[in-house]
């Protein structure tokens, strides 16, 4: 069954190219497709196209369509092209001729435009939702940990003193930054292009703020033509957000695979979190975090495809833009993969303590004794020299103790302040609109 099927049946190869895995990819927005379906026919009684006997008839089995799908009982039948037109299809099937009137004033265009926009800003709140989860293990650790010194580097070169509180912590604030971005993916997601139709509108008086209202939608995309324009680029600047995360896991990740090996011997994992050599006894890799590595930097790609996709491309639909969910559907399983190992490991590393009372280690501190010195008078150039010289002789002996006070040093780790700009982050989705609005909507 095709939507906009008349009397000639397309050739069989031509259809299993254009179709390709549409019909998978299409059950991830199989709910947002009823929920969309059930926005529109409210809207459309209000505006004297349904009667209330039609909306109420309607309503009730796109409710229940949506708990099959739910309870993973519904499926996209061979011959059916995707999802807008299976649910069509099992209302007429189920209900009769009032199943033919819920595409009045649309297109698939616009459904597939609304689909997504909800599938983006449901999958970005478990990002959200994760990024969160790893940011509170990150800050515990921080803390935990924060009197464990271990050495800074420049050029992979021991630099200066730094600790697991800073290190832990360092991604932590990481990840607000990529919070900010998810935020405003979220935003340009949250926008409603329901009405568009096919990308110029429709002659019937359709009220797209109630629809807005009723999808729980932050705005309208207003102009129509650009509703439609939004298909590829709200994907893209989604994946910018995703690409950032990824960016921030993946140092982490490289991190861990230089502090786990016996060169720097930092930090372990128990024997049952990582992985053997099938002819070296003795290894124990971190499999785990590489394949994070490697999954993340893939993702930094991501951007980049979408962008070859879609920047060559006028205004208007074209058949191009179904590629845009073999990409980002992928994405966020992996990404949201990628955040549950990396949170869960962290439950399970051990961080080791005298690190720096290795002799190899001694020269971090060469930067205190120079501080030390000026403290107490001595031009700055004058401590250097003095320090470097006697590092070259042989003579340069470690402080006691080291004083870093300022805000984000190593005394002085502000870990509330940072919590408190995440706090103020999260806070800006407003996740709860969309919750309460779909509620009532499936009332």
């Amino acid at each position: 069954m095709k939507l906009w099927a008349k009397n000639t049946n397309v050739q069989k190869e031509v259809e299993q190219f254009t179709v390709g895995n549409d019909r998978e990819l299409d059950m991830y927005l199989a709910p947002f497709d009823v929920l969309g379906s059930i926005a529109h026919i409210t809207m459309l009684e209000s505006i004297g196209l349904l009667s209330k006997e039609d909306l109420s008839t309607l309503k009730k089995e796109l409710v229940k369509i949506y708990s099959e799908i739910e309870r993973g009982e519904f499926k996209i039948e061979d011959g059916v092209e995707d999802v807008h037109s299976q649910v069509e299809y099992l209302l007429t099937q189920r209900i009769g001729e009032a199943g033919k009137k819920i595409h009045s004033g649309r297109s698939r265009n616009d459904q597939v435009l609304v689909d997504i926009k909800q599938y983006l800003r449901n999958e970005l709140k478990q990002i959200v939702q994760l990024v969160q989860q790893l940011f509170d293990t990150l800050q515990g650790l921080s803390e935990e940990h924060k009197e464990k010194l271990i050495p800074g580097y420049t050029h992979l070169q021991i630099a200066m003193p730094s600790s697991f509180g800073l290190w832990f912590g360092a991604y932590a604030e990481s990840l607000v930054d990529d919070m900010e971005l998810l935020l405003a993916a979220y935003k340009v997601s949250n926008k409603n292009p329901l009405g568009s139709a096919a990308g110029y509108g429709s002659s019937f008086p359709l009220n797209r703020t109630l629809t807005t209202e009723l999808l729980g939608f932050g705005a309208l995309n207003h102009n129509v033509v650009y509703a439609q324009m939004t298909r590829g680029k709200s994907e893209k600047i989604v994946s910018m957000a995703l690409a950032s995360v990824a960016a921030t896991l993946s140092k982490f990740a490289y991190d861990v695979c230089l502090y786990i090996s016996q060169n720097f011997g930092f930090i372990s994992f128990p024997d049952h979190l990582t992985t053997g050599s099938s002819i070296m006894p003795h290894k124990k890799n971190p499999d785990v975090f590489e394949l994070i590595r490697a999954k993340c930097n893939k993702l930094q790609g991501l951007p980049n495809d979408l962008t070859l996709l879609t920047n060559n491309l006028p205004s208007g639909y074209f058949r191009d833009m179904q590629i845009t969910k073999a990409l980002i559907i992928p994405a966020f399983e992996e990404l949201t993969d990628c955040l549950q190992i990396c949170n869960y490991m962290l439950q399970h590393i051990t961080c080791n303590d005298g690190i720096t009372n290795d002799e190899k280690y001694k020269y971090i501190f060469s930067v205190e004794v120079v501080n030390n010195q000026v403290l107490q008078g001595v031009p700055f150039r004058e401590a250097y020299k003095s320090v470097g010289l006697a590092i070259e002789d042989g003579n340069f002996e470690v402080p006691d103790s080291i004083n870093h006070t300022h805000e984000g040093s190593i005394g002085n780790l502000c870990t509330s302040q940072i919590k408190t700009a995440m706090d103020s982050v999260i806070a800006g989705f407003g996740f709860e609109k969309v919750e309460k609005a779909i509620e009532k909507l499936l009332k």
